[in-house]
């Protein structure tokens, strides 16, 4: 460090610029706390791409289940909303891709996905009675 300042300062900016572009591919985030609000105040709607499998054993109230392996058939119609679209997952890495897939400016990831939320102490629905697919989930 002390020997090629230069060469040591280089490598902090490109790190930064690493890390500030990554973080900008893969779309915009919104925090587990802030999901509550832009669902009650611009009716946003939630879109978790995990498996149907792993949907049914709990998911955020209100979401509608298309796995990332069906995204693609479904992209005309999640490009027709207008409302603000939230996109879940596990962690909010795969959400990220979906995100970029969908290309629209009101998409949004969830910070840290089913993860995220649950380490935030919010609850999900319990397993095995969400609509998957075409409809939105029950809310109990």
């Amino acid at each position: 460090m002390g020997n090629h300042p230069v060469l040591f300062g280089t490598l902090l900016v490109l790190i930064f610029l690493f890390f500030t572009l990554e973080n900008k591919r893969s779309g915009k985030k919104i925090a587990p706390s802030a999901l509550g609000i832009m669902v009650n105040s611009q009716n946003a709607q939630i879109i978790d791409i995990r498996a149907k499998k792993k949907f049914e054993t709990g998911y955020i109230q209100g979401s509608r289940n298309i796995p990332f392996t069906q995204l693609k058939d479904h992209l005309e119609e999640i490009r027709a909303i207008d409302v603000p679209v939230v996109i879940v997952c596990d962690m909010g890495i795969q959400a990220g891709a979906a995100v970029q897939l969908i290309g629209k400016p009101n998409v949004f990831r969830l910070d840290g996905g089913i993860g995220g939320w649950q380490a935030a102490g919010m609850p999900l629905v319990g397993g095995k009675k969400g609509k998957t697919v075409t409809g939105k989930a029950k809310a109990r």
